[in-house]
């Protein structure tokens, strides 16, 4: 990784509600808020734009493990603004801290951990796999 990803980094990113991120199963609304699953997915990317600047030509990031708590329901078309702040990395990990707010407050918060791989090691992972 190039130098310069200092502890305390953060990177922030707004989405709006839309029906495609209500809580759902096979087709079918349970509930129409923000999903769990969506929100895992934006902690992901914002997590993921803290690794952007620094990774070198040959390297990738990968998820490896969430951590999440979804605290409170946001309804449709409602602002969530999700920042995710650097909390641990060395050579190989990168650890960040996620909080989801919207208009009323904490709704969400968790912890994403990223590898940093090449891509040639990243590219012999997934072909080993497909021929299993």
């Amino acid at each position: 990784m190039k130098p310069g990803m200092d502890i305390g980094r953060t990177e922030t990113i707004e989405i709006e509600v839309t029906e495609d991120m209500f809580a759902s199963f096979e087709g079918n609304v349970v509930h129409p808020v923000y999903s769990t699953v969506a929100m895992v997915y934006h902690m992901e990317w914002v997590s993921r734009k803290i690794i952007l600047p620094f990774l070198e030509e040959h390297e990738e990031g990968m998820g490896a493990a969430v951590k999440i708590k979804h605290i409170e329901p946001s309804p449709l078309h409602s602002k969530v603004k999700l920042t995710a702040t650097l909390t641990e990395h060395n050579k190989q990990q990168v650890h960040t801290k996620v909080e989801a707010f919207n208009e009323h407050g904490l709704i969400g918060q968790g912890e994403v951990k990223q590898v940093i791989l090449p891509k040639d090691m990243i590219k012999q992972k997934l072909t080993t796999k497909q021929t299993l």
